[in-house]
């Protein structure tokens, strides 16, 4: 179960909306979003409806401004309660389309994926267990993309414009 709480004005201030589930479409309920409280839960964030545009991983927590969750803008338009996982985290990697070329398996969190494993890019991906959260640059920065468990034959199946990963990280509620 999750609970998030967007607010129109910094500092938990103006207008509310509670959450409890995924919602494709926050339109009706907030103009903008500019400060956000996680009571509990892990929750993805889109900036247009139906899960569209740029991403935003929250957990539990308070954020009193859209700059302390990466927010370009004070547009949120849907969000995504993740589920809960409590066994291991697998994930492959490859270096080409349909994946071919050099595989590594993933199973922990890297703050830069080139200080571990030789890709520079990953073209395609297996989330074998768990949701992972992919962000663009190291250090857990730039755009971020939701993977749940399946087949990622291409960079644009999760969204991304191009192949370029700098980090990946296991979503899981108690950091």
């Amino acid at each position: 179960m999750g609970k998030i709480t967007f607010y129109e004005d910094r500092n938990f201030q103006g207008r509310c909306y509670e959450c409890t589930s995924d919602c494709p479409n926050l339109q009706p309920f907030f103009s903008r979003c500019n400060s956000i409280r996680v009571d509990s839960g892990c929750w993805m964030l889109y900036e247009r409806p139906n899960y569209q545009g740029h991403q935003y991983f929250l957990r539990r927590g308070d954020y009193s401004d859209y700059q302390q969750w990466m927010g370009l803008s004070d547009s949120i338009r849907s969000c995504r309660l993740i589920p809960q996982h409590s066994g291991s985290y697998r994930m492959r990697i490859y270096e080409r389309e349909d994946f071919r070329g050099q595989m590594s398996e993933i199973t922990e969190d890297y703050l830069s994926l080139q200080d571990h494993l030789p890709l520079t890019e990953v073209h395609s991906l297996t989330v074998l267990e768990g949701c992972w959260i992919l962000y663009e640059m190291p250090s857990y920065r730039g755009r971020q993309y939701l993977l749940r468990p399946g087949e990622y034959r291409r960079y644009l199946d999760w969204g991304a414009t191009n192949a370029k990963v700098g980090s990946f990280r296991r979503v899981m509620d108690f950091y």
